[in-house]
């Protein structure tokens, strides 16, 4: 079943100056998150300012290229999806922090990027080989539903208490723009730029609040153009700029922790994705590649000195609520990507951009994937009381398991590197929803029909 109102196909070149201002869009879209993971990281191990600012354009260039393996038909899926920094591997690399705070940045940064590689390589292999076929025939759309609706209702609290409260004002604005320019303006390249005119409109009126004191420096939605004078022209960042990779087995074991999220939400992820795009159900050698990529995505990153990486499922929001699927529209945004984390002083100028905007953009964005995730459900027979319990058994577990998992971190770290596995895959709420429902809908008779298989 496609997407109705599709402007542009996964195919479809649109002209230079729409391809641009499109891929910049998904720039903007998984700038906040994909820049959140490094602010979360840098000061954690100690890192300088100048060092933070660094590590974010590895993560950029890092993610540049990540897009541009994901996208290319024989290396990767082939999809117009968007490579960005996983929340999936944040307690993962916060183990790491812990074992080797003492040895600094530097030697953190190289542990977590053996750990990438060996984890990468081996998730590489397991999609290369199409071993991930195996897998996926547990992953029907009973599973697939619950496991995107809990990442895009998960991240709630990201999108309105850390972000749209800070000032509601300017984030329901944006809010209210998108509504206006996606479904009330019925114009074709109104609707392809929603977002990026909603955030444009919300920095521009924040910006002339600033600069005329009606926001003091300090409040939620001041403009600071400071930063953008003592940003570098040009940077680049290079082949392992923290130095050679260290292949230690607690840090491996660590990371391996989040791969196995990664996966499931990929998959997931791709089923999304192709709706969105208008598509048939990706098939195994499609899904194979994507995974393939996934891993080898995350090797490079560790010698690119970024984090893991893995698909942005805000991005297929994205393409749903404009009705761009085209390809060489998300090619277009990672070579844009690749260029700012190579001119300093761009990078600093969105990063100036105010939380409640970006917090007004997340609202309008995380429900849609939480929405993709109930779309997905519609494959399947929701009219059927296995369903409805399965389904309702791995959403609540989703959003209530993590936050208890993680106040019992003394009590699994106790069990070793078992234990540690077991706490950054049980405090992933999309990870605990796919397994929770993988079991039960593997274990429990049901028809095809009933699966949604058919």
């Amino acid at each position: 079943m496609a997407m109705k109102n599709l402007v542009y196909g996964v195919d479809d070149k649109p002209p230079f100056p729409i391809m641009v201002l499109a891929g910049f869009q998904h720039v903007l879209t998984l700038f906040g998150a994909t820049t959140l993971v490094p602010l979360i990281f840098g000061p954690a191990m100690g890192m300088s300012t100048a060092e933070i600012g660094f590590f974010i354009s590895c993560v950029y260039f890092a993610m540049g290229v990540a897009t541009l393996v994901q996208t290319h038909p024989r290396l990767g899926s082939g999809l117009p999806i968007v490579q960005g920094s996983s929340f999936s591997f944040i307690p993962s690399i916060m183990t790491v922090i812990a074992a080797f705070e003492a040895g600094g940045p530097s030697v953190i940064m190289q542990n977590v990027a053996g750990g990438l590689i060996v984890g990468g390589l081996v998730l590489s292999l397991i999609g290369y080989s199409r071993l991930v076929g195996v897998i996926r025939k547990v992953i029907t759309p009973v599973v697939i539903g619950p496991t995107i609706m809990a990442i895009g209702f998960s991240l709630a609290p990201t999108a309105v208490q850390f972000n749209a409260a800070n000032y509601w004002p300017v984030s329901l604005l944006v809010v209210g723009c998108v509504f206006a320019f996606s479904l009330v303006i019925h114009q074709k390249y109104v609707k392809i730029f929603a977002i990026l005119m909603s955030i444009t409109l919300a920095y521009l009126l924040c910006l002339a609040g600033s600069l005329t004191g009606f926001f003091a420096e300090g409040h939620a939605a001041y403009v600071n153009l400071a930063s953008i004078g003592e940003a570098p022209w040009f940077r680049f960042t290079g082949l392992m700029p923290w130095g050679a990779p260290k292949f230690n087995v607690v840090a491996i074991g660590a990371m391996m922790a989040g791969f196995f999220a990664v996966m499931i939400e990929s998959i997931g992820d791709y089923h999304s994705c192709s709706y969105a795009a208008g598509l048939p159900d990706p098939d195994g050698a499609t899904i194979s590649r994507g995974i393939g990529a996934e891993g080898l995505n995350c090797a490079m990153a560790g010698l690119f000195g970024a984090v893991g990486t893995t698909s942005y499922t805000e991005n297929i929001g994205l393409i749903g609520l404009t009705g761009v699927a085209s390809r060489w529209v998300v090619r277009t945004g990672a070579v844009v990507l690749i260029i700012m984390s190579m001119i300093g002083k761009l990078g600093a100028l969105i990063a100036t951009i105010p939380s409640p905007v970006i917090g007004g953009a997340y609202i309008a964005l995380f429900g849609i994937i939480g929405a993709l995730g109930i779309q997905i459900l519609m494959r399947a027979d929701m009219g059927s009381q296995r369903n409805v319990l399965i389904v309702g058994f791995a959403f609540l577990m989703a959003l209530g398991l993590p936050g208890w998992v993680e106040g019992q971190k003394d009590l699994f770290f106790g069990l070793g590197l078992v234990g540690q596995v077991l706490w950054a895959i049980l405090k992933t709420p999309m990870a605990v929803a796919g397994i929770c429902a993988a079991f039960w809908d593997s274990l429990i008779p049901g028809t095809r029909k009933e699966r949604g298989l058919e």
